[in-house]
C-alpha cells in the first residue's frame, strides 16, 4: 500500500516520472502543465520545497513500496487555519481508493500536524470521480465555480476541532 510523505528533495526523479507517464491522463481532466514545467523541473521542485518551508504549502506524494510516485495531495495557500486541497492519482492506480484514503490522511495531518480548521477544493463538473473523493471525506459544496474556464463546483470541509 503506497505510503503518503511530505515532499522531500529525493522525490524529484519519481515525481517528474508521475508527471511524465501520466501526463496526458492529467491534461484530460485539468489544463496540462506545459513543455516548460517539465523543462524546468528540478528549478521548480527545489522552489516548491522553499514554500513549503515557509510554511504556505504542505505538498504530499504517495509513494509505493519501489519507491515510485503514485499520487499527489497538496495543499495551498494556506492562511487563516484554512487552505487550498488539490490531488491527483496516476492513471494506472485509480480505483483502489487511493485518492480517498490519501485525502483523509491528509485531511488528519491538516488538523493535527498543520493546525488547519478547514480545507477548500474545486473540481469539474464532468470529474465524477474527484468530486466523489471529496463527498467521501466529508466535502460539501459551496457553489458553481469557473475553473480554467470549464464549469466547476467549489466544495469546503469543516475539520473537526476537539474529541467528535
Amino acid at each position: 500500500m503506497p505510503r503518503l510523505q511530505l515532499l522531500r528533495l529525493d522525490h524529484a526523479p519519481a515525481l517528474l516520472a508521475f508527471e511524465r507517464e501520466n501526463r496526458a491522463y492529467f491534461a484530460a481532466a485539468v489544463p496540462d502543465r506545459g513543455d516548460r514545467y517539465f523543462a524546468d523541473f528540478d528549478e521548480r521542485h527545489t522552489a516548491l520545497l522553499a514554500e513549503q518551508a515557509t510554511g504556505l504549502c504542505f505538498f504530499h506524494v504517495l509513494v509505493g513500496d519501489g519507491g515510485e510516485v503514485v499520487g499527489r495531495v497538496n495543499l495551498v495557500d494556506v492562511a487563516d487555519g484554512s487552505a487550498e486541497l488539490g490531488y491527483r492519482i496516476a492513471e494506472r492506480a485509480t480505483g483502489r481508493g487511493l485518492a480517498t484514503a490519501a485525502v483523509r490522511e491528509v485531511c488528519g495531518l491538516a488538523l493535527a500536524r498543520y493546525g488547519l480548521t478547514s480545507l477548500r477544493a474545486v473540481t469539474t463538473l464532468d470529474n465524477a470521480g474527484s468530486r466523489a473523493v471529496l463527498a467521501r471525506t466529508g466535502f460539501v459544496p459551496t457553489g458553481e465555480v469557473d475553473p480554467d474556464g470549464r464549469p466547476g463546483m467549489g466544495f469546503v470541509c469543516e475539520l473537526p476541532v476537539g474529541p467528535v
